[in-house]
């Protein structure tokens, strides 16, 4: 079996390859059961690299897939792209210097091999863990990560940003490279930079990692064009045997040679697509191996010294070197953790989840609706599997909709779908909705258009840390007129909302967490336009909940009654546009305390809706308080975790709730004394 104390017996498989298989790839392990010393411990910084001989290089390719694999028994973590991007990684560090030059990984999940050899080895037993590395770069960590980047698209704009401010002040012997996946490449900034790079003609080496993947298969024609690019090994194989024949020639072959080379650009643009590239004033180069380090090497130092904007296209596999994710590189972007794995790095098993997520909840829903509404229809960017609609893709394929990384033309195509008769449901992280705020006012809110969005991980979302938390989405929707904004308070809520919300005449937004589902007792009370519901009613105080934090409100006023005699209602909050007022007013009029908790920012959020609603009223809120996500952004680590910390868990809501209650008591007693 594969040792999980291989770091500490400080051995290596032999790195050697077995003949190439069927499908022709040569990167399997021998399997046999020589050990050689270990380089990737040796490697504190990318300078080590360059004392290694080429087989050394390879071993330590393989030493990285071994850690990868390995730390994949520990923790779920972005898999299949890391174990991809091994030999360019090399390449790259082994090109350019970036402790001086510059290097963007744009989305960022591919990290994990930079990580490795920027010197955090030692670290990485951390990775997505509270207070260790983060997942995706983070300049907090090293100086090797220029920006902290999750989301896609923006890598050519910011490294056109370095290399224009580098020329500025004098540094123009800096390169920048930036290296951009084809999952991302349709995001439409991307085209925004590359128009400007092409008309600033700004040193700037773009990377096209292809491995036809985004998380899932990527769609669209740049796809289609992509694809093409992989058929063209025979034209980029043939060119330089029919080039030496043609040279061979007399003054004929001299000719010739000259009209082969007017001839290979149109050629070029006939079988990859490149000339696209070009029209925008980028010249295009390859498509070459991604895993031949030794060619990446050579492709890289030719193309470090060309002036302007160059694209260097890469061919790589998603999941190289485990044969499971390479058949299967959906399920193991960022798959479960691996339960068994053999020394050939054979996954056996993966650890499945024991509880349905709300996530799983709304995916089923959806598809039960869309069994019974013929003009129901379902968009998402990119997100297929996150969203769990593999079913909806598969039973209706002419009715689901995967737009790519491009969040912004998926909100306005779901106005067209709407506008004309269409329901269409978007289903879109938080963190990505707010990535298309301009199309959510301009083309929806304005419009007033019923499109129902569905915001999954909305909240904190573990170990995927600051840039995945969707923290902010109940400030930016509850802003827009015309809009309904709601979330569940447990699971009971979810498909009551789902089918209030395809039965509206306006916009509306259903958010939910990446989290486990939890269910009060209780009768559930029907879901109307913008009425809370009332679990129990208390005389000490009251805890509003808006979204799933009201399962910890419930167990937190559980605590409170019976350790403290303190009788706290419980309101599930449900809306915050429209507000309850009438609901919210009478406890904020009768009780002594009242608190509201949401899992989102304190700032614009679900409680400052509710002090714009009693500051309306002309009530006083001195004894009104807010529990949420402060001004700050929250780091990665387990939501459990990171809910505990900020004390939105049921202990730290009861804690705060008999803190609150004995100054209130204080005051009111000091108030007495002086009164009399």
């Amino acid at each position: 079996m594969y040792k999980d104390n291989a770091r500490a017996l400080g051995s290596a498989t032999c790195g050697q390859l077995a003949a190439p298989g069927e499908d022709g790839t040569p990167d399997r392990p021998c399997g046999c059961a020589m050990t050689t010393p270990s380089i990737l411990p040796q490697i504190r910084s990318p300078a080590d690299l360059h004392h290694l001989s080429d087989a050394e290089l390879n071993q330590l390719a393989q030493e990285i897939r071994d850690e990868l694999v390995r730390v994949l028994r520990l923790r779920s973590a972005h898999f299949a792209s890391n174990l991809g991007v091994v030999e360019l990684c090399l390449a790259l560090h082994l090109t350019f210097d970036f402790r001086r030059d510059r290097l963007i990984w744009d989305t960022g999940h591919q990290i994990y091999p930079h990580k490795l050899i920027t010197g955090r080895y030692t670290l990485f037993d951390t990775i997505r863990t509270k207070g260790g590395l983060m997942g995706y770069p983070n300049p907090a960590e090293s100086p090797y990560d220029l920006f902290l980047t999750g989301h896609a698209g923006c890598s050519v704009s910011c490294g056109l940003g370095l290399k224009v401010a580098d020329d500025l002040l004098g540094e123009s012997d800096r390169h920048t490279v930036v290296v951009i996946g084809d999952g991302a490449l349709p995001s439409g900034i991307v085209y925004e930079a590359m128009n400007n790079a092409g008309g600033l003609k700004k040193n700037l080496l773009i990377i096209l990692n292809d491995n036809k993947m985004s998380i899932c298969p990527r769609v669209g024609g740049l796809a289609q064009m992509l694809d093409r690019a992989r058929l063209t090994h025979l034209y980029q194989d043939s060119k330089a045997a029919l080039q030496n024949l043609l040279a061979r020639l007399p003054l004929v072959g001299q000719m010739a040679t000259h009209y082969f080379e007017h001839a290979r650009d149109a050629l070029k643009a006939f079988f990859t697509g490149g000339m696209l590239f070009e029209e925008l004033g980028l010249r295009y180069f390859g498509p070459v191996d991604g895993h031949d380090l030794h060619a990446l090497r050579r492709w890289l130092r030719d193309l470090k010294e060309q002036k302007g904007p160059v694209l260097l296209h890469v061919l790589t596999q998603k999941g190289r070197g485990v044969p499971q994710a390479e058949k299967d590189p959906v399920t193991f972007h960022a798959p479960p953790i691996i339960e068994e794995v053999d020394e050939q790095r054979n996954i056996l098993r993966l650890k499945r989840a024991a509880q349905l997520s709300y996530t799983d909840l709304v995916s089923r829903t959806l598809y039960q609706l869309m069994t019974e509404n013929p003009r129901m229809v379902a968009i998402t960017a990119a997100m297929c599997q996150g969203n769990k609609l593999e079913k909806v893709r598969s039973d209706f394929p002419e009715r689901f909709f995967d737009v790519g990384i491009c969040e912004a033309h998926a909100v306005a195509f779901a106005a067209g779908l709407a506008k004309a008769g269409l329901q269409p449901v978007a289903a879109i992280y938080s963190t990505f909705l707010q990535r298309a705020f301009d199309q959510l006012f301009q083309e929806i809110a304005l419009q007033d258009l019923p499109v129902v969005f569905c915001l999954d991980r909305a909240g904190l979302t573990g170990p995927d840390g600051p840039t995945h938390h969707g923290v902010f989405d109940i400030v930016y929707l509850r802003l827009f007129p015309n809009f309904i904004v709601m979330a569940p308070g447990d699971e009971l809520d979810v498909a009551p909302m789902l089918r209030f919300a395809l039965e509206q005449k306006h916009p509306t937004a259903l958010r939910y967490p990446k989290a486990n589902l939890d269910r009060i007792p209780r009768e559930v009370a029907p879901v109307s336009l913008g009425k809370a519901e009332v679990l129990r009613w208390g005389r000490d105080g009251a805890l509003i909940a808006y979204g799933t934090l009201l399962a910890p409100c419930w167990h937190a006023a559980e605590q409170l009654r019976t350790q403290h005699g303190l009788d706290f209602a419980v309101i599930n909050a449900r809306f915050v546009k429209p507000l309850d007022r009438a609901t919210i007013l009478r406890a904020i009029r009768e009780l002594p305390l009242v608190i509201t908790v949401e899992e989102g920012t304190l700032e614009g959020g679900f409680g400052s809706a509710v002090l714009e609603a009693a500051n309306d009223a002309g009530l006083d809120t001195r004894h009104l308080h807010r529990l949420g996500i402060p001004d700050r952004f929250i780091e990665h680590g387990e939501r459990a975790e990171l809910l505990a910390d900020l004390g939105l868990d049921a202990a730290g809501i009861a804690y705060t709730v008999r803190q609150l209650a004995q100054r209130h008591a204080a005051c009111f007693h000091h108030a007495t004394l002086l009164g009399a």
